[in-house]
């Protein structure tokens, strides 16, 4: 039934952001303004939950994704819907003869009481990733930058007897009056600490309409803007555990907690909670306060999480035992050059610590997904510092990629995360019944340390206001958790001038054989080369951004958010 809850609350999601776009009729095209337009032909979409036919692309409730929604044993008011059904078409992507960032959509459909019919575009980057998703407003998208290649992704949901059917869409690309593409820079992806919880739901369907297997290998956000397709990884993530393993793996699922909550992204450009600082999840806001402490939904927020990771990248790789604090990079925001991995038919590859061959793993790449590509020593790639794939592990890279020993000081990678909005003057993390001391301006706190998780009557006793700040991301520590203890890393955070309470969470399910990773995974708890274990922590107090929810040992998998 839980996995049924994940599922409807994914869809209440989507319900929500498609709101009432189309009603029936065709949207006027803007006469007055040039640009390309192209009719997608629908019966060469791909997805799950829509059906094409000669009469056009229909509803499909045997294959979407949605179920009665299970409120479970939350403290919560009601689900906003009982059942929401969605589903997914994704449509072939058209080449420009000019850069554009306004593409206007138009439908003819049939949205009969209780459904909905919408749409989303993304771009091709000049770099060769696509931007997000972005959800058209009063049938007019605006991608983030200028483009040469457009694509289009229908939603559609039914909560009533009768289907909705898309009998045609037309796409406008508005060319930019100086919107060419400008030389790439590298600059690194977008990275944050955040806390983590374990998905699960094996034999359950993702948001994409992945069939979950035991011991999975993918990771969920809060916002379908960063939704890959199944089988897909055009939106990968390299998250790092505070023992200094990583996973780069691919989103193909919707949570926790929220479904419109692209925190990653600055504040004025997300799609719902534009009140919080980037880099911030709803669900760490909420357990200072935010929202009265609610998700979208209403829900009482349990925990902290940012993220859901699949149990084979939780316990596996990661070699993680309960919910824990992790360092996340958005591989698809920054502009560094990414190059897709081949594994020869096994789920993944083992990154190593050194360029030679038989040197220790400290983590996997997903089969398929990109990397970030650095530079090259000998027959090996650096991805990352201290992490390397061998040369022949990739479909194809740059012509132009330097040797280590030539190349110019690399983009930060997650061991020395760049946050895009930094926050002023970071305090460094403290105990939390201590009393705040600020930092020097400037001064970072140690990044990744960690902390024991509190008695089962442990509680946080820190008064001060709800209102969250950010977190300066921090790099996860070498310290290896626990089988005993597991712990959660503590990131740094900036000063302000009352800090709110640490919030309280339940720890995710312990694997099987009490915890312990099962075999055919890496074995965790290898720190990456050159890392130190981080200094104590100063004193100072916990704020809501920083997630380092207090763990009880036995609680709860996880807080049954409906998103998991």
């Amino acid at each position: 039934m839980r996995s049924i809850t994940r599922a409807g609350l994914r869809a209440i999601g989507l319900l929500a952001a498609t709101g009432a776009l189309c009603a029936a009729a065709t949207v006027p095209a803007m006469a007055d303004e040039p640009g390309t337009t192209w009719q997608p032909e629908l019966s060469e979409g791909t997805g799950n939950g829509v059906v094409v036919s000669p009469d056009g692309a229909r509803f499909d409730r045997s294959t979407a994704f949605g179920a009665p929604a299970d409120e479970g044993d939350t403290e919560s008011s009601a689900d906003p819907a009982e059942v929401v059904p969605t589903g997914l078409l994704i449509l072939a992507p058209r080449t420009l003869d000019a850069p554009t960032r306004e593409v206007d959509s138009r439908l003819v459909a049939d949205t009969p009481p209780g459904s909905t019919a919408s749409v989303d575009v993304r771009g091709k980057r000049a770099g060769g990733g696509w931007t997000e998703w972005i959800p058209a407003q009063d049938s007019r998208t605006e991608l983030p930058e200028a483009v040469t290649e457009v694509q289009g992704r229908l939603v559609l949901t039914a909560t009533g007897a009768a289907d909705p059917t898309v009998r045609e869409l037309t796409l406008t690309a508005t060319p930019g009056s100086g919107a060419e593409s400008e030389p790439v820079t590298e600059a690194a992806p977008r990275s944050y600490s955040v806390f983590a919880t374990r998905e699960g739901l094996v034999g359950g369907t993702t948001a994409n309409g992945h069939k979950i297997v035991n011991r999975d290998r993918f990771v969920a956000l809060p916002s379908r803007r960063a939704l890959s397709a199944n089988g897909k990884t055009d939106y990968s993530v390299k998250v790092c555990a505070p023992n200094g393993r990583c996973a780069i793996a691919p989103v193909w699922d919707i949570g926790p907690w929220n479904t419109k909550d692209d925190y990653w992204n600055p504040s004025n450009q997300r799609e719902m909670w534009k009140d919080l600082p980037q880099g911030v999840p709803q669900a760490a806001a909420a357990r200072n306060g935010h929202n009265g402490g609610k998700d979208q939904f209403g829900r009482r927020v349990a925990n902290p999480a940012g993220i859901d990771l699949g149990d084979g990248i939780f316990w596996d790789v990661l070699g993680l035992k309960d919910n824990s604090q992790v360092q996340v990079d958005y591989l698809w925001t920054g502009s560094q050059r990414l190059s897709a991995i081949r594994t020869e038919g096994t789920p993944d590859i083992q990154i190593l610590a050194r360029p030679e061959a038989g040197a220790e793993s400290v983590g996997i790449a997903v089969d398929a997904t990109e990397v970030p590509v650095q530079c090259t020593s000998g027959a090996f790639v650096r991805i990352g510092d201290g992490q390397y794939l061998p040369a022949t592990a990739f479909t194809g890279l740059p012509g132009d990629v330097p040797a280590c020993d030539a190349a110019a000081p690399s983009a930060p990678s997650p061991a020395a995360p760049a946050a895009p909005a930094a926050p002023a003057a970071p305090a460094a993390p403290t105990a939390p019944d201590a009393s705040a001391a600020p930092s020097a301006p400037g001064t970072p706190a140690a990044p990744g340390t960690s902390a024991a998780p509190a008695g089962p009557d442990a509680s946080a006793a820190v008064g001060g206001s709800p209102a969250p700040v950010p977190a300066a991301p921090a790099a996860p520590s070498a310290a290896t958790p626990s089988a005993s203890a597991p712990s959660s890393s503590t990131p740094s955070a900036p000063s302000a001038p009352s800090a709110p309470p640490a919030p309280s969470a339940p720890s995710a399910a312990t694997g099987p054989g009490a915890g312990a990773p099962a075999a055919g995974g890496s074995t965790a708890g290898t720190p990456s080369p050159g890392s130190a274990t981080a200094p104590t922590p100063a004193t100072g107090v916990p704020t809501g951004d920083n997630q380092a929810a207090r763990v009880t040992p036995g609680s709860a998998q996880r807080a049954p958010s409906g998103t998991s």
